[in-house]
């Protein structure tokens, strides 16, 4: 079972509070804006700055 389209409607970067987008493997959200990507574990999103991998 994936992300649901519902729950990426309504997430935004921890940090910015700005859109974020699901990227072309869709193992992970993208935050353009913070040149962060948050992996995507189990059907989970890691919603954690620290956790989060520089693009």
């Amino acid at each position: 079972m994936a992300v649901s389209r519902e729950l990426l409607e309504i997430l935004v970067c921890p940090k910015c509070k700005g859109e974020i987008q699901l990227n072309d493997k869709e193992d992970g959200l993208i935050c353009y804006a913070c040149k962060l990507l948050y992996e995507i574990k189990d059907d989970i999103p890691i919603m954690l700055i620290d956790e989060a991998k520089p693009l």
